[in-house]
């Protein structure tokens, strides 16, 4: 799961101090999807790095699946996110010159050790077919239609089982109707994978369909509802 404690960050700005997040508190059970929302320039994305492991707060503690990323050296925090975490962009920034299924597969055929190598194709196939693309794993970034690019994006990012999803805006680029589906397919693969996922958005009518919703202003988060 995912558990941030009292976490803050905060970075200079010329001779002031600018508060990122502001001491946040946060816990995401497996199998449930939190969403943020607020206002541009919040906090909403520092808060996404720092649960990602991009970032160390300046304070406070960022629980992965029980370990605590901030405390961990660089290359233990990189194992950290290529073990556990799965990151959605809010781009998916194919490999244009890769297939739907070739993407899935770098992601265990560089740099992972050989035995995590075995099997990739096949888990790839299964990821394509789960999020329904089924018949298109051949298919490169082109033929793709925007809705179809950002379902490679999350197969992709569940590759590596991933006890961590971070997802970040999904739906930016989508029409709503592909905006909602985007939405519903995390749902599922949430509940299918059991993750604990953290998502951004910027569409109010998607946060009925999360299990809990934090709205941040400021830096600040605040609990706004949960699913009854």
């Amino acid at each position: 799961m995912i558990s941030l404690e009292n976490v803050t960050l905060t970075y200079p700005d010329g001779e002031r101090t600018v508060v990122a997040v502001d001491n946040a508190t946060l816990a995401v059970p497996a199998g449930s999807v939190t969403a943020i929302t607020g206002p541009s320039g919040s906090g909403k994305s520092s808060l996404l790095a720092v649960a990602a492991g991009l970032i160390k707060p300046t304070s406070g503690r960022a629980m992965i699946d029980g370990v605590d990323a901030a405390a961990l050296s660089r290359e233990e925090t990189t194992r950290l996110r290529r073990e556990k975490i799965g990151i959605v962009f809010q781009s998916p920034s194919l490999v244009p010159s890769l297939t739907a299924l070739e993407q899935l597969e770098v992601m265990r055929r560089l740099g992972g050790p050989r035995r995590e190598r075995a099997g990739a194709r096949g888990r790839a196939a299964e990821l394509l077919d789960a999020v329904g693309l089924a018949g298109s794993e051949h298919k490169r970034p082109a033929q793709l239609s925007g809705g179809q690019r950002q379902r490679v994006n999350i197969a992709r990012a569940l590759m590596n089982e991933p006890r961590v999803l971070i997802v970040d805006e999904p739906t930016s680029a989508l029409d709503q109707r592909r905006g909602a589906a985007i939405i519903e397919l995390i749902l599922a693969m949430t509940a299918e994978f059991g993750t604990s996922t953290l998502l951004v958005t910027h569409d109010q009518s998607h946060l009925p369909m999360a299990d809990a919703v934090e709205r941040m202003v400021d830096g600040v988060l605040t609990r706004v509802e949960e699913a009854a």
